[in-house]
């Protein structure tokens, strides 16, 4: 259950992104609604998370956040959780800026949609690649390859 939400989460947002990309309304509402379900998803990943691994400890979540950080870069830290809280604070606050304000999220400058998605795109990279294991690693890593020559194509594609 823990490993599905996050990877529907994952694949919603990926949707939301393919379905808003060249569209001058920003994909309209099947993005806004893809983004949110992903969001939701998302929440449901960290509540099961908490409810199943962590027994809604944070102390809890920071030793296993350190612990998994120490078995890969030899640092014992739990600093990693406060980039997940980080993490869900940034898509809840974006999904109800889309609900509250569409014409402004759409219009927003570029800057905080690049600082947007930058942040959430290192997120699930690190999720999906770095802190994954066997098939999940490597359909991650797949993943993360293919997308920017999809984004790049797409690209190329709209201006013709």
């Amino acid at each position: 259950m823990i490993t599905g939400t996050v990877r529907v989460a994952l694949l919603l947002y990926v949707a939301a992104i393919v379905v808003s990309t060249g569209r001058s309304d920003g994909g309209g509402r099947l993005a806004r609604a893809l983004w949110s379900a992903g969001m939701l998803a998302y929440l449901a990943h960290v509540v099961a998370a908490f409810q199943y691994v962590h027994h809604w400890s944070h102390q809890a979540a920071v030793v296993e956040t350190a612990r998994q950080t120490r078995e890969l870069f030899g640092m014992d830290t739990g600093v990693g959780i406060w980039f997940n809280y980080l993490f869900t604070g940034v898509w809840v606050a974006d999904a109800a800026w889309w609900w509250l304000d569409p014409l402004g999220h759409l219009r927003r400058p570029l800057l905080v949609s690049a600082a947007v998605h930058g942040f959430m795109a290192f997120m699930f990279f690190n999720g999906a690649v770095v802190f994954a294991h066997g098939l999940s690693r490597w359909i991650g890593l797949a993943a993360t390859l293919l997308f920017p020559v999809w984004w790049m194509w797409r690209s190329s594609t709209m201006r013709s």
